[in-house]
Protein backbone atom coordinates (compact mmCIF):
# COMPACT_ATOMS: atom_id res chain seq x y z
CA UNK A 1 0.00 0.00 0.00
CA UNK A 2 1.58 3.36 -0.98
CA UNK A 3 0.91 5.97 1.71
CA UNK A 4 -0.22 9.54 0.55
CA UNK A 5 2.13 12.46 1.51
CA UNK A 6 0.47 15.76 1.22
CA UNK A 7 2.71 19.38 2.27
CA UNK A 8 2.21 22.68 1.58
CA UNK A 9 5.46 23.83 0.16
CA UNK A 10 7.78 26.38 1.72
CA UNK A 11 7.20 28.45 -1.45
CA UNK A 12 3.29 28.65 -0.26
CA UNK A 13 4.11 29.52 2.95
CA UNK A 14 6.50 32.54 2.22
CA UNK A 15 4.13 33.73 -0.09
CA UNK A 16 1.32 33.29 2.16
CA UNK A 17 3.27 34.61 5.19
CA UNK A 18 3.92 37.96 2.68
CA UNK A 19 0.08 38.44 1.85
CA UNK A 20 -0.92 38.57 5.39
CA UNK A 21 1.12 41.03 5.90
CA UNK A 22 0.08 43.77 3.44
CA UNK A 23 -3.56 43.19 4.87
CA UNK A 24 -4.67 45.63 7.06
CA UNK A 25 -7.38 43.00 8.90
CA UNK A 26 -7.31 41.56 12.35
CA UNK A 27 -4.54 42.08 15.00
CA UNK A 28 -1.05 40.64 15.46
CA UNK A 29 -0.31 38.92 18.52
CA UNK A 30 3.80 37.26 18.67
CA UNK A 31 3.93 34.07 21.33
CA UNK A 32 7.29 33.14 22.86
CA UNK A 33 8.10 29.30 22.19
CA UNK A 34 6.33 26.83 24.38
CA UNK A 35 3.13 29.32 25.19
CA UNK A 36 -0.60 28.12 24.95
CA UNK A 37 -1.96 29.83 22.04
CA UNK A 38 -5.59 28.08 22.16
CA UNK A 39 -7.02 25.76 25.15
CA UNK A 40 -9.49 22.92 23.98
CA UNK A 41 -12.55 24.22 25.22
CA UNK A 42 -12.26 28.00 24.84
CA UNK A 43 -14.73 29.50 22.73
CA UNK A 44 -14.52 29.36 19.47
CA UNK A 45 -15.05 32.98 18.13
CA UNK A 46 -11.66 33.46 16.67
CA UNK A 47 -9.71 32.37 13.92
CA UNK A 48 -5.83 33.24 13.58
CA UNK A 49 -3.37 32.96 10.99
CA UNK A 50 0.05 31.78 11.66
CA UNK A 51 2.22 33.83 9.92
CA UNK A 52 5.39 33.01 11.69
CA UNK A 53 6.34 30.32 13.44
CA UNK A 54 4.93 26.37 14.49
CA UNK A 55 2.26 24.77 16.50
CA UNK A 56 1.38 21.91 17.85
CA UNK A 57 -1.74 20.80 18.43
CA UNK A 58 -3.11 18.12 21.09
CA UNK A 59 -6.16 16.80 21.80
CA UNK A 60 -7.39 15.51 25.89
CA UNK A 61 -10.26 12.84 26.42
CA UNK A 62 -12.91 13.44 29.31
CA UNK A 63 -10.21 10.45 30.82
CA UNK A 64 -7.24 12.83 31.08
CA UNK A 65 -5.81 10.71 27.88
CA UNK A 66 -3.62 13.44 25.76
CA UNK A 67 -2.65 13.08 21.91
CA UNK A 68 -0.72 14.69 20.19
CA UNK A 69 -2.41 15.10 16.42
CA UNK A 70 -0.40 16.80 14.27
CA UNK A 71 1.81 20.48 13.98
CA UNK A 72 1.06 23.50 11.57
CA UNK A 73 3.33 26.18 10.49
CA UNK A 74 3.49 29.13 8.64
CA UNK A 75 0.22 29.65 6.13
CA UNK A 76 -1.82 27.55 8.30
CA UNK A 77 -5.48 28.87 10.08
CA UNK A 78 -6.19 27.81 14.34
CA UNK A 79 -9.81 27.99 14.90
CA UNK A 80 -11.36 27.49 11.12
CA UNK A 81 -14.26 25.78 13.02
CA UNK A 82 -15.32 29.05 14.08
CA UNK A 83 -16.61 29.92 10.21
CA UNK A 84 -18.91 27.10 11.07
CA UNK A 85 -20.26 28.26 14.19
CA UNK A 86 -18.86 26.24 16.41
CA UNK A 87 -19.31 27.69 20.23
CA UNK A 88 -15.95 25.43 21.27
CA UNK A 89 -12.24 24.91 20.67
CA UNK A 90 -11.55 21.40 19.62
CA UNK A 91 -7.89 20.85 20.13
CA UNK A 92 -4.93 23.10 22.26
CA UNK A 93 -2.14 25.13 20.37
CA UNK A 94 0.74 25.18 21.73
CA UNK A 95 3.87 27.22 20.22
CA UNK A 96 6.47 25.12 19.25
CA UNK A 97 8.87 28.17 18.38
CA UNK A 98 8.57 32.35 18.70
CA UNK A 99 5.48 32.86 17.04
CA UNK A 100 4.01 35.95 14.90
CA UNK A 101 -0.17 35.31 14.40
CA UNK A 102 -2.79 37.30 13.03
CA UNK A 103 -6.20 36.92 14.81
CA UNK A 104 -9.96 37.59 13.52
CA UNK A 105 -12.47 37.82 14.99
CA UNK A 106 -15.46 35.31 13.96
CA UNK A 107 -17.46 38.58 12.07
CA UNK A 108 -14.22 40.22 11.02
CA UNK A 109 -12.80 37.04 9.18
CA UNK A 110 -16.36 36.04 7.75
CA UNK A 111 -16.54 38.92 5.77
CA UNK A 112 -12.72 39.05 5.14
CA UNK A 113 -13.95 35.32 3.16
CA UNK A 114 -16.89 37.08 1.83
CA UNK A 115 -14.39 40.54 0.91
CA UNK A 116 -10.92 39.59 -0.36
CA UNK A 117 -10.18 36.88 -2.44
CA UNK A 118 -7.01 36.60 -1.77
CA UNK A 119 -7.85 35.64 1.88
CA UNK A 120 -10.70 33.24 0.68
CA UNK A 121 -8.26 31.24 -1.95
CA UNK A 122 -5.67 30.79 1.08
CA UNK A 123 -8.63 29.36 3.33
CA UNK A 124 -10.06 27.57 0.72
CA UNK A 125 -6.26 25.74 0.05
CA UNK A 126 -5.98 25.24 3.44
CA UNK A 127 -8.99 23.44 4.47
CA UNK A 128 -8.47 21.42 1.54
CA UNK A 129 -5.37 20.21 3.01
CA UNK A 130 -6.36 20.07 6.13
CA UNK A 131 -8.96 17.23 5.01
CA UNK A 132 -6.35 15.31 2.60
CA UNK A 133 -3.79 15.39 5.82
CA UNK A 134 -6.14 13.83 8.51
CA UNK A 135 -7.58 11.26 5.58
CA UNK A 136 -3.93 9.42 4.96
CA UNK A 137 -3.29 10.13 9.06
CA UNK A 138 -6.34 8.20 9.41
CA UNK A 139 -4.96 5.31 6.46
CA UNK A 140 -1.42 5.53 8.25
CA UNK A 141 -2.91 4.43 11.87
CA UNK A 142 -5.09 1.76 10.93
CA UNK A 143 -2.85 0.51 8.20
CA UNK A 144 0.92 0.76 8.69
CA UNK A 145 3.22 -0.36 11.43
CA UNK A 146 4.67 1.83 14.18
CA UNK A 147 8.59 2.12 12.23
CA UNK A 148 5.77 2.98 9.20
CA UNK A 149 4.02 5.34 10.83
CA UNK A 150 7.51 7.13 12.22
CA UNK A 151 8.80 7.53 8.84
CA UNK A 152 6.23 9.23 7.16
CA UNK A 153 5.83 11.21 10.19
CA UNK A 154 9.94 12.23 9.75
CA UNK A 155 8.85 12.65 6.07
CA UNK A 156 6.49 15.22 6.73
CA UNK A 157 7.79 17.51 9.26
CA UNK A 158 11.25 18.02 6.66
CA UNK A 159 8.99 18.58 3.77
CA UNK A 160 7.06 21.09 5.70
CA UNK A 161 9.32 22.60 7.70
CA UNK A 162 12.36 22.42 5.20
CA UNK A 163 12.77 25.32 2.43
CA UNK A 164 15.82 23.53 0.42
CA UNK A 165 14.73 20.00 -1.24
CA UNK A 166 18.25 18.84 -0.96
CA UNK A 167 18.36 19.35 3.04
CA UNK A 168 15.62 18.51 4.90
CA UNK A 169 15.49 18.43 8.11
CA UNK A 170 13.20 17.69 11.12
CA UNK A 171 12.58 20.95 13.20
CA UNK A 172 14.98 21.11 16.57
CA UNK A 173 12.15 21.31 18.85
CA UNK A 174 10.45 17.49 17.72
CA UNK A 175 11.68 15.36 20.54
CA UNK A 176 11.58 11.59 20.80
CA UNK A 177 9.00 11.84 23.40
CA UNK A 178 6.77 14.04 20.93
CA UNK A 179 7.50 11.90 17.95
CA UNK A 180 6.11 9.31 19.98
CA UNK A 181 2.87 10.82 20.94
CA UNK A 182 2.16 11.92 17.27
CA UNK A 183 2.91 8.09 15.91
CA UNK A 184 0.99 6.64 18.30
CA UNK A 185 3.90 4.24 20.43
CA UNK A 186 6.60 5.07 22.87
CA UNK A 187 9.43 6.69 23.29
CA UNK A 188 12.07 3.79 23.71
CA UNK A 189 10.81 2.24 20.33
CA UNK A 190 11.01 5.28 18.46
CA UNK A 191 14.47 5.15 19.71
CA UNK A 192 14.96 1.99 18.15
CA UNK A 193 13.20 2.52 14.68
CA UNK A 194 15.56 6.05 14.59
CA UNK A 195 18.92 3.92 15.32
CA UNK A 196 17.59 1.74 12.45
CA UNK A 197 17.16 4.43 9.50
CA UNK A 198 20.62 6.18 11.31
CA UNK A 199 21.98 2.89 10.24
CA UNK A 200 20.47 2.28 6.75
CA UNK A 201 21.68 6.29 6.08
CA UNK A 202 18.21 7.16 5.96
CA UNK A 203 18.61 9.66 8.84
CA UNK A 204 21.96 12.01 10.08
CA UNK A 205 22.32 13.55 13.22
CA UNK A 206 23.63 17.10 12.18
CA UNK A 207 21.84 19.76 13.84
CA UNK A 208 18.53 17.41 14.70
CA UNK A 209 17.65 15.17 12.32
CA UNK A 210 18.56 15.49 8.49
CA UNK A 211 15.71 13.14 6.60
CA UNK A 212 17.11 11.90 3.37
CA UNK A 213 14.54 11.66 0.31
CA UNK A 214 15.41 7.63 0.76
CA UNK A 215 13.37 7.52 3.54
CA UNK A 216 10.27 7.98 1.36
CA UNK A 217 10.96 4.25 -0.34
CA UNK A 218 9.87 2.69 2.79
CA UNK A 219 6.62 4.37 2.47
CA UNK A 220 6.44 3.65 -1.59
CA UNK A 221 6.98 0.23 -0.42
CA UNK A 222 4.64 -0.39 2.23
Amino acid sequence: METQTVVISAEASRAWKSEAGKSEAGRIVNYASEARIINQGDACDRVMFIAEGRVRLSIETTTGRGAIVGTVGAGAFLGEEAVAGRSTMLETATAMTDCRMRVFSREEFTRLLQDDERWSRKFTAHLIYRRMRLEADLADQLTNPAELRLARRLCLLARECSQDDTDQRVPPGISQSLLADMVGTTRPRVNHFLARFKKMGFIQYDQGIRVDKSLRKLLVRA
